[in-house]
């Protein structure tokens, strides 16, 4: 009898960039402590983009291969903390992660409003004001952040979709994706989001199902051109 054989694991286009990489360095390409091209010249030699290029070399941060310094460049690790030939997955692509967002959350707030209900946008707007209070004491607001949104799609009436927010919404805690919020979100993004909360509200207050969308849509983008594409 012949066994089942397990499918192999898809490697993530940032693993496969991350991978190229190492192997320039251990070819001697790319000396330790030596500063890594630019990100556009680096992107350039690759081949690749550069939101998938930074996505890479945040793998590579995480696992010790190289050091980003903010304002200065990237530099490979004069001592790797680990020697591993492969770069290992670290969550789902950021820049894929927001691109799913757009596309569940933007079908989601359609349905949510024409059936959200006084009491949810009560809610919501309690929320905005605990971002705000967050925000002010210069503190993130991530657990705002993720109700306002679960709020919603619960409020589309669909326990599908409802669950696939959230499930794509928690991808934000995968090593990748917090290391991002390390590193490119602070007080000024925070506050950017919260106008960008605040139009969506307005929105399904209104009760027009396009606007919100078109407000949702907005957002996701404005918060993936922060925080992947800066």
């Amino acid at each position: 009898m012949i066994g089942l054989t397990k499918p192999m694991e898809t490697r993530r286009l940032y693993q496969q960039i991350a991978d190229q990489i190492r192997e320039l360095i251990d070819q001697g390409e790319f000396q330790p402590g030596s500063r890594l091209p630019a990100e556009r010249e680096l992107a350039q030699k690759l081949g690749v983009s550069r939101p998938s290029l930074r996505e890479a070399l945040i793998a590579l941060e995480i696992d010790g291969s190289v050091e980003i310094r903010m304002g200065s460049g990237v530099y490979v690790s004069v001592e790797p903390a680990t020697a591993a030939w492969q770069t290992k997955s670290m969550g789902e692509s950021p820049t894929e992660l927001m691109q799913a967002r757009a596309a569940i959350e933007g079908a989601t707030i359609v349905l949510a409003a024409s059936r959200i209900t006084q009491d949810a946008l009560a809610t919501l707007r309690q929320l905005l004001n605990g971002m705000k209070k967050e925000i002010d004491l210069g503190k993130k607001p991530l657990d705002q952040d993720r109700l306002f949104h679960i709020t919603i799609a619960e409020q589309s009436q669909n326990s599908v979709l409802a669950r696939m927010v959230a499930e794509l919404f928690d991808e934000r805690h995968s090593p990748i994706s917090a290391q991002f919020r390390v590193r490119f979100e602070d007080r000024e993004t925070w506050t950017r989001a919260l106008k960008e909360h605040e139009a969506i509200l307005v929105a399904l207050e209104m009760r027009d199902p396009l606007l919100a969308q078109a407000a949702m849509h907005s957002h996701l983008e404005s918060s993936k051109q922060r925080w992947i594409e800066n």
